[in-house]
């Protein structure tokens, strides 16, 4: 018998409206079925089950990026948020915050492959942040291949090379500093 927290549907769906209420971002039922993953007793058709139920209820509403909480949910969690095992919450509340944070840094990185008419292409990357772009990269590249590899690798990578970039920038030159 698998050890956990969570017992009926109704576990399920407070966890899927504790979970719901703290996401920045839609969710697909996935993605939501991995956030909710905190407990050995849940499974992938308890979640299956719930969301229809729970849009149904009017605690979820489902757009086309993904579920959203409604009103109604949220004053739902507030009311409930208590009845949830507290290990749950808590491992639940450090995914949703992982998954917040990686949502959100994608958003900041764009990329783009330019070919030319040469058979050559461009990288084009931006790394951007709330207030606007911080930088933008134009790599020339002899193939498309290449420059669709280098805006594979630059999400990975923006922030690092940002940095870099910046680093050597505002390094003291002592060349320069003689002249």
């Amino acid at each position: 018998m698998p050890h956990g927290f969570i017992n009926d549907m109704l576990d399920v769906k407070l966890l899927i409206l504790y979970i719901t209420d703290k996401l920045l971002y839609p969710v697909d039922t996935q993605t939501l079925y991995e956030l909710c993953l905190q407990d050995d007793k849940l499974s992938y058709f308890d979640v299956m089950q719930a969301v229809p139920q729970m849009v149904e209820t009017g605690h979820l509403e489902e757009k086309p990026e993904g579920y959203v909480i409604t009103q109604k949910g949220r004053e739902t969690a507030a009311i409930t948020k208590d009845s949830l095992a507290f290990p749950v919450q808590q491992r639940a509340a450090r995914a949703v915050e992982r998954f917040n944070r990686e949502v959100r840094r994608e958003s900041f990185v764009r990329t783009e492959v330019l070919e030319q008419p040469n058979g050559e292409a461009l990288a084009v990357m931006h790394l951007d942040d709330d207030l606007g772009n911080l930088i933008t990269i134009e790599y020339a590249c002899p193939s498309p291949r290449q420059a669709a590899f280098l805006t594979k690798v630059f999400p990975a990578r923006a922030d690092r090379l940002y940095q870099t970039i910046t680093e050597i920038l505002l390094a003291k030159d002592e060349a320069a500093e003689e002249n």
